[in-house]
C-alpha cells in the first residue's frame, strides 16, 4: 500500500511524526529517504518527542546509531557512511528487538532491512512544503497507514 500526504509547514510535519509515534510498537521499522535538507532528522526528532523521548535527538551521522528511551525505546540510525561497507552491526538485534527503529538513508543497507516495514520518502517542494510518500509492506504496516490516513 502506498499513499502520499503533502505538508505545508514545520508544525504539520511535527504533528504527522508525532501521530505516527502514537501508532508504532516494539520491533517496528521505519525507513526515511530524501535529499539532504528534506527533513529526515526533523521528522525523527518529532517522532521521538511523540514517543516521550526527553533527550535531544540529532543525526547520528558519525556514530551510525543512537538509542533513546521513551514509551518505546528508539534506535535512530543514519547509515549514510555505510554506503560501501560490509560491516555487520548486529542487524537482527537492532531490527527485531524491543525498540522501534528509524533508519535514514535506508537504501544503503537494503539487504539488511526487514522485508516488512514502513518506508517514508520525503520530497522537498518548497521552504516548508514537503511531499511524504508512505509505502507499507506487511499487514501490520498497512493497518498502521490506514490509521495514519484518518
Amino acid at each position: 500500500m502506498t499513499f502520499e500526504q503533502q505538508i505545508h509547514s514545520l508544525e504539520e510535519t511535527q504533528a504527522l511524526a508525532q501521530r505516527l509515534a502514537d501508532l508504532v510498537g516494539p520491533g517496528d521499522t521505519i525507513t526515511l529517504e530524501g535529499d539532504l535538507g528534506a527533513g529526515k532528522t526533523t521528522f525523527t526528532q518529532s517522532f521521538a518527542k511523540g514517543l516521550g523521548v526527553k533527550r535531544t535527538v540529532n543525526s547520528p551521522t558519525f556514530t551510525i546509531m543512537k538509542q533513546y528511551n521513551g514509551r518505546i525505546p528508539l534506535n535512530h540510525l543514519d547509515v549514510y557512511r555505510l554506503a560501501d561497507s560490509e560491516e555487520d552491526l548486529g542487524w537482527d538485534e537492532i531490527f527485531f528487538g524491543d525498540a522501534v527503529t528509524v533508519v535514514e538513508w535506508a537504501h544503503l543497507i537494503e539487504e539488511e532491512l526487514p522485508k516488512e516495514r514502513l518506508a517514508i520518502s520525503i520530497e522537498r517542494l518548497g521552504e516548508t512544503e514537503r511531499l511524504f510518500t508512505f509505502k507499507a509492506t506487511g499487514e501490520k504496516y498497512v493497518a498502521l497507514c490506514e490509521e495514519l490516513k484518518k
